[in-house]
């Protein structure tokens, strides 16, 4: 051994040549100068301090991700001795490596002694030698931290096995950082696993948003939040990106727009990424990088069928692991960075022009067949292959996605780019369903009309365009309230079923949620309201999942919309809030669908007499771009409206707007109803009750709101027998919620006090307050009269009605302040008895103790019971509680 090791001792004086007898140069043991606009982040810096007390640390990031300038600047300000190699060349075999690492060792002022040796051969080390150098190292009172810059360059396993031999062995004296683009072939399991191991990677390296502002603000630019937001989205924080945008903008006339529209194509970012990732590829590689350029998103089988080859998934692997700017997404998909993507298609128009559309037609067909229909229909589009890209949506079933809300603005927008001159009845379809989600009734039923035509006369037609017929002419039905249209859709469609196959009905629920809504609609215009409710239902109870969302969130509007006529305001709430969760669970735009939610709730905010926030809602949904202008949505508008101007003493507009007419193929019998409802108020409170009688003659006899407002204004007329005997011929049913009964009980009451029986009055008055507790009804007592005003003012009732009736006026005049409820919600078991348990004084740690539940569930009852009560603290729920007799 002894004279082997003899045999490899480099006689030559260390430290002046390598073993091949090249100068040792002295820049590669240098710390990197770093520039006037360099930025240190603090957060970086602080991890690479835990590089001090681990063996190994990995700075590992693609090309320009400022992984060498951040380990230089930590580097200059250590007191322990850094030993700096940049490994500039790709060919360094063991004893060269060795070679130059001693005299790292030697230029940081570490003391490497004669005996340690020097490598006497290029491609040789004895092992001796490295047991010296560790043993060496080892015996430091402190470590010494060897940074070996751009270590991916070393590709001989034999480096890597010695560099982790004296790196095992040279305990606390030694602590190695890696500047690498790859992970090195070293255990890294076996460091992470013991805790040795400190990792820097490309996504903590890419600058925020704060740190990139920093850093044009170092270049001399002071740019809006916006800009600097978006230069960062592009970039995704990668620091060559940054600082090349930064200088060239520096150098334009308007730095605020070149960052916003610079062409990384034609930047230096371009040949930075040509010359650094690009040209260091092999030729293969380089043209599968420049097809799938035209991806977003891809996955090994994909690329194959782009490139037409069988290789895919080694080379993307590989990209990934080099940081070729080749990002993983997980589940073998990747995709390429953004100016990456953005400078290769630019430079695949230039090696193969033509080749493009060609690249998208590939992809969209694959795309297809994978089941990856949106991104089969962008890439469709963007190869300009209209009759594929309209085809596809129809014979996927895919057309009720124009309207779903999810996803409908961009396939509107995307569409909106079809060529006139592609023909077909996809193409019309596509174009009618577009123009019917913009609420163009002419153009879209022109397009609809022309596809139906085109499929009649072609003889045997798909099912799927027959399918998405149907569900445009729903639609159509819908808006144009035309019940009877909405039924032959409905039953064309149901008929048709049975032709397509069931997978494709499967993976587009919304299809069929779509048609049964519009069906439901057209049903409740025609006043069919429980035909209506069946269907509604079934939409409303389908948990089909986002594709659903907003078929569910229209049906709940429309079934609130029932509810609320037949008289159940809280019910009618209680829909409109499922609605507006479902809309934020899934993420709908909050103007999502018709709004007939949002003028439902105005509405019954009306009845409860919280009228600002009424005139707030309706104002939103008159404003709402997103509103669809069928007949039940203007009928139910014009009801709040005209129940809010009731309710603000404005009687000629109320009468304007009962008026009013709403354009549709067939009348509505409710909505005629209804509105001569509003019309009858309105001039009973301008003092006319015959008139007020008279214009209910068509409706008194089957509404039962209609007939309790005929009763009202026939007592009002002073005709009191004739008043209750319209009131004892309304059915007995349940159906009819506490809005009509209240009214009804309230008629009587009067009566009974015009008769001079004041002990029947209060009765009824208190039995009224009752019935109206569930809903917090106030309008109802607000519109009788001055006669309840001394009734509501005495004991039970002052207490029953909770004070709020006494001082009010009779009618309201419009109020800047919102009035608290008339009385309370009825609260559950549960908050019954988290309530009795607040009357004892106890904390609501003790109660959740007491009741064997959490913290969080008694603060969720908490705030339940301060809503019901309207009161904001305990002490008020305690008092409030008392006075309504709960406590």
């Amino acid at each position: 051994m002894a004279v082997t090791e003899d045999r490899d001792q480099d006689p030559r004086p260390p430290g002046v040549v390598d073993p091949s007898g090249a100068p040792l140069l002295r820049a590669r043991f240098a710390l990197p100068t770093r520039p006037a606009t360099f930025l240190r982040r603090e957060r970086l810096v602080k991890h690479l301090d835990r590089a001090l007390l681990t063996s190994l640390t990995m700075v590992n990031g693609s090309s320009g991700a400022g992984k060498t300038l951040l380990v230089a600047d930590w580097a200059t300000d250590l007191e322990t001795p850094v030993a700096w190699l940049a490994v500039d060349a790709d060919d360094w075999a063991p004893g060269l490596f060795w070679a130059h690492a001693l005299q790292a060792l030697r230029v940081a002022g570490v003391p490497v002694p004669e005996e340690v040796g020097s490598p006497a051969k290029a491609s040789h080390v004895d092992r001796g030698m490295l047991a010296r150098v560790a043993a060496e190292l080892d015996g430091r009172d402190r470590p010494v931290v060897l940074v070996l810059d751009d270590y991916d360059r070393v590709t001989d396993p034999e480096i890597a096995g010695q560099l982790h031999f004296v790196l095992h062995h040279a305990g606390q004296g030694l602590r190695l950082v890696l500047i690498t683009r790859t992970d090195p072939l070293l255990p890294m399991h076996r460091y992470r696993a013991s805790g040795e191991m400190t990792e820097i990677r490309d996504a903590e390296l890419s600058f925020t948003r704060e740190e990139a502002a920093q850093l044009l603000a170092l270049h001399g630019l002071r740019l809006p939040a916006g800009a600097v937001r978006a230069l960062v989205a592009r970039t995704q924080g990668w620091a060559a990106g940054l600082r090349l945008c930064a200088l060239a903008a520096r150098q334009s006339a308007d730095p605020e727009t070149y960052v916003k529209q610079f062409e990384a194509s034609r930047s230096a970012v371009a040949d930075f990424l040509l010359a650094e990732v690009l040209d260091l590829q092999t030729p293969d590689t380089q043209d599968l990088l420049l097809r799938i350029s035209v991806l977003e998103r891809f996955c090994p089988d994909l690329v194959n069928a782009l490139t037409l080859r069988t290789d895919a998934e080694p080379v993307l692997a590989a990209l990934h692991r080099e940081n070729a700017f080749v990002q993983y997404l997980g589940r073998s998909w990747y995709r390429l960075h953004p100016l990456f993507a953005e400078i290769l298609r630019a430079h695949l128009r230039e090696r193969a022009p033509g080749l493009e559309p060609e690249l998208h037609r590939r992809a969209a067909l694959w795309l297809r067949r994978s089941g990856a229909l949106p991104e089969a229909l962008a890439q469709g589009a963007a190869a300009d292959d209209w009759e594929f890209t309209a085809g596809a949506v129809v014979d996927d079933l895919a057309i009720g996605q124009l309207f779903t809300g999810l996803r409908s603005e961009d396939l509107c927008s995307l569409f909106a780019r079809m060529s006139p001159e592609t023909t077909g009845p996809a193409a019309d379809l596509v174009r009618a369903a577009r123009e019917l989600a913009h609420h163009d009734l002419e153009h879209g039923l022109h397009h609809l009309h022309h596809a139906e035509e085109i499929l009649a006369g072609s003889g045997p037609d798909p099912a799927a365009a027959r399918l998405s017929c149907a569900l445009l002419e729903a639609l159509a039905a819908r808006l144009t309230g035309s019940p009877g249209r909405a039924e032959k859709a409905a039953e064309t469609a149901q008929s048709l079923r049975q032709e397509v196959p069931a997978h494709l009905l499967d993976e587009h629920p919304e299809l069929t949620g779509l048609l049964l809504t519009h069906l439901g609609c057209a049903r409740l215009w025609a006043g069919r309201f429980e035909d209506a409710r069946v269907v509604l239902s079934t939409v409303a109870g389908h948990r089909g999942g986002a594709p659903m969302a907003l078929p569910r969130l229209e049906c709940l509007g429309h079934l609130a919309l029932i509810d609320y006529l037949q008289g159940w305001p809280g019910r009618a709430e209680h829909r409109v809030r499922e609605a507006a969760s479902e809309a934020e669970r899934y993420g709908l735009p909050r103007r999502s669908g018709s709004g007939i939610g949002r003028l439902v709730l105005a509405a019954v905010l009306v009845e409860r007499d919280e009228l600002r926030e009424a005139r707030a809602l309706l104002e939103d949904v008159t404003a709402s771009p997103a509103v669809l202008e069928d007949p039940v949505m203007q009928a139910s508008r014009a009801l709040a409206e005209g129940r809010l101007q009731l309710a603000r003493g404005d009687t000629r507009g109320a009468l304007e707007t009962a008026n009013s007419s709403v354009p549709a193929a067939v009348t509505s019998p409710w909505a005629e109803d209804h509105a001569a409802l509003v019309a009858s108020a309105a001039h009973l409170t301008q003092g006319r009750p015959e008139t007020a009688e008279r214009v209910l003659e068509h409706a008194a006899h089957h509404r039962p709101a209609c007939a309790v407002q005929a009763a009202r204004a026939r007592l009002a007329a002073g005709h009191r027998d004739e008043a209750l005997d319209m009131l004892d011929s309304l059915p007995g049913d349940d159906r009819t919620g506490p809005a009509v009964t209240v009214r009804a009980t309230l008629v009587r009451a009067e009566a009974a006090h015009r008769a001079g029986d004041r002990e029947t009055a209060r009765r009824l008055v208190a039995e009224a307050l009752l019935d109206a507790r569930r809903d917090r009804l106030r309008r109802p007592f607000l519109e009788t009269g001055p006669w309840i005003r001394p009734l509501i003012g005495t004991d039970p009732l002052r207490a029953l009605a909770g004070g709020r009736l006494a001082d009010s006026p009779v009618p309201r005049a419009p109020t800047a302040t919102r009035e608290p409820a008339l009385v309370v919600e009825e609260l559950s078991a549960r908050e019954c008895d988290v309530l009795r348990r607040l009357g004892e004084m106890m904390s609501t740690e003790e109660i959740a103790a007491d009741l064997y539940v959490s913290v969080n569930t008694v603060k969720t009852h908490l705030k339940s019971i301060y809503r019901k009560l309207a009161v904001n603290r305990r002490n008020d729920a305690v008092r409030r509680a008392r006075e309504l007799r709960l406590l």
